[in-house]
Order: structure tokens, then C-alpha cells, then sequence
């Protein structure tokens, strides 16, 4: 084992503290990442703060990484040591199961193995990304184009593939109209993909403040929620919906926005149950969905995607030592919009 620099959560109610984490030894297959920058999603507040079920404290999370290989096992042959790496939010699978099979890794029918909180195949408990070093075996490692900024490179492993797959599965695309409910660190993403694909986008938010930015995404259209004449306006109007927010939302009235045979998709996850009145379903067709992260393969493709395309989030670089409170900042929506660690910070 080798000991590293990270940063870890005791408890669900204490700050998050330096401290160091154990990662194994290189197997034949797998690969050793000097940790560049990590995002910091909604997902690891979540998580630390147990609000989706018990928690191996102390844990560190973190599943938006990005550096370079220093190392590889003697049977690896996908990266090189100096390769720009990145890992996203699972680090192995079953690999033998149908969805696996296919290339869904991230549904395999076993359960996947979290980059954080999940049982490692030696045994012990995953440990993310908000650490110095990292390995992983080498089928769960993506290849992080340069032309993408480093920086801006590390939340497509999550706020990227979240809001990718569900784009891409149902077909956003030129005569396609597509609304994004939240405008943050997934909303912003789905904004600049959607757009990219060549769909006319509608962003949904409480308010108007971020209207200038949404346009600036590439979004055709700029609505604010909290008016309630809005989803008088908008009723029938929408081929799919990507509800970003990790919130109740009113499923009823935003189910009403969707035209014949349309689709909402969640991929914000509030820990609170959503209520779906069956009878606004029943209106057109209308279908309610979820959506996780992508496949390895789906992964990678996003990245290349964007890319070609000159996608990258907007981030707010932080020291290790702000940690803290970039989460009560991502509590409050001040956060434009995503923050990453730099991870030199904690060396």
C-alpha cells in the first residue's frame, strides 16, 4: 500500500479535514494518476452529509479527476505514464453481465464499483478523488483530450457524461426542442451539449439572473419558473426535458410542457421522493425517465465531443483549504459553475 495526501469527511456533520488515504499496489492491469484537479459535485455534499443512505466514514470523495499516469502495471497497455488521464465515477464492474456486456457498464446488473464509497475488489472501501493519487485499473481510465483545459477537463467526468448520455439516448438534435431545469453545474453543461448537437434549448430557472449566461451557452430561450405564467406559456411545447435540479420540482406542471410523445428526464437526485401524478402522463403520451452517467466507451465519446466542439465547463478554482466552503457556496447557488481543487494545493 501506499499512503497519500487527501482530504476526507469524519462524519455527516463535521467539516471536511486533511488526512491521508491508502491506495493499493499496482496490479498487472492497472494504472497510477498523479491527481491534477477534482471536481467538486452536488453528489459528494450529498454523500458526506449521508443523505442518501449510511457512509463508510471517513471517506474522501470525489469521482471528477483528472492528471497524468506515473505509473502502470506490467500486463497495462491502454496509457502510457505521461498520459493526461481522467476518471469519472466508477472504477470497475462485473464486465460479464448483459449491460456490461454492452457497453452500460454503468448500469451492470452487479452494481459498478463507485470511484468513492463502494467495496474495491481487494476488499476495501473506494477513496476519491480529493487525494494527491489515485489507481485504477486501466479499462476505467479515460483519455483527456488537450485541447481541453485541465481544469475545465475534470467536471465532464461527471456534470459532462450526466448530461451527455441522456442527450444523446434521446436524440436531441436539429427540429428537436429541448428544456433545462436548473442552470448550475449539470444545467450549464446540458445548455452547451444540447446546443451543440444542434437542438433549440430553453433553459428553466427560478429566476432571470442567469439569462445572459444561458444565451452565452448557446440557449435560444430564458424562462423564469417562479412565474407562474410560464408553464401556461410553454404547455406542449418541449420533445425533452432535462430536470437538473437535486430539488422537488412541481412534476405536474412540467410534465404539461411536454409535446406528443415527449420525454422528462431526471438527473438531478433530491433525497426527497418525487410525486408523479399518473394522469399528466397520460396526456400526450408522455413519458418521466432517469438517467445515470455513461459507459466507458459513451464516456470517452463525450469527451471527444467536446473537444471537437470547444465545450468546457465554467469552474472556479479553489486551494484544498477552501473545501468547506465552496460547499456551503454550492448549497447557495454561488457557485459559476462548478468548482474544482487544485489539487498542487494539497501536496
Amino acid at each position: 500500500m501506499r499512503i497519500v495526501n487527501a482530504i476526507a469527511a469524519p462524519s455527516a456533520t463535521e467539516p471536511l479535514v486533511r488526512t491521508t488515504v491508502e491506495r493499493r499496489n499496482l496490479g498487472p492491469r492497472d494504472v497510477l494518476i498523479e491527481i491534477s484537479y477534482a471536481g467538486i459535485c452536488h453528489s459528494d455534499i450529498h454523500t458526506v452529509r449521508g443523505e442518501w443512505g449510511s457512509v463508510p466514514y471517513p471517506l474522501t470523495v470525489g469521482h471528477e479527476i483528472v492528471g497524468h499516469v506515473t505509473e502502470v502495471g506490467a500486463e497495462a497497455g491502454k496509457h502510457k505514464v505521461g498520459d493526461r488521464v481522467g476518471v469519472g465515477c466508477m472504477v470497475n464492474s462485473c464486465r460479464d453481465c448483459d449491460n456490461c456486456q454492452a457497453g452500460y457498464e454503468q448500469y451492470c446488473l452487479d452494481g459498478n464499483t463507485g470511484t468513492y464509497a463502494s467495496v474495491d475488489r481487494d476488499g476495501t472501501v473506494t477513496q476519491g478523488g480529493y487525494s494527491t493519487h489515485v489507481v485504477v485499473d486501466e479499462d476505467f481510465v479515460l483519455r483527456v483530450p488537450t485541447s481541453i483545459p485541465q481544469e475545465a477537463a475534470a467536471p465532464l467526468l461527471c456534470a459532462g457524461i450526466t448530461t451527455y448520455s441522456p442527450l444523446s439516448h434521446w436524440n436531441a438534435g436539429p427540429g428537436k426542442r429541448v428544456a433545462v431545469v436548473g442552470m448550475g453545474g449539470l444545467g450549464h453543461m446540458a445548455v452547451k451539449i444540447a446546443a451543440a448537437m444542434g437542438a433549440e434549448v430553453t433553459v428553466l430557472s427560478q429566476t432571470l439572473s442567469k439569462k445572459a449566461d444561458g444565451e452565452r451557452f448557446g440557449a435560444a430561450h430564458y424562462y423564469a419558473t417562479s412565474d407562474l405564467t410560464t408553464f401556461e406559456a410553454l404547455k406542449n411545447s418541449f420533445d425533452l426535458i432535462i430536470n437538473t435540479v437535486s430539488a422537488p420540482i412541481d412534476m405536474r406542471s412540467y410534465l404539461g410542457l411536454l409535446r406528443l410523445d415527449g420525454t422528462l428526464v431526471s438527473v438531478g437526485a433530491p433525497p426527497e421522493p418525487l410525486t408523479v401524478p399518473v394522469f399528466a402522463l397520460f396526456g400526450n403520451r408522455r413519458s418521466f425517465a432517469g438517467s445515470s452517467i455513461g459507459g466507458i466507451a459513451e464516456t470517452q465519446e463525450m469527451l471527444d465531443f467536446c473537444a471537437e466542439r470547444g465545450i468546457a465547463p465554467e469552474v472556479e478554482v479553489i486551494d484544498a483549504d477552501a473545501v468547506n466552503d465552496a460547499y456551503e457556496r454550492v448549497l447557495t447557488s454561488d457557485v459559476r459553475y462548478r468548482f474544482v481543487i487544485d489539487i498542487a494545493s494539497l501536496r
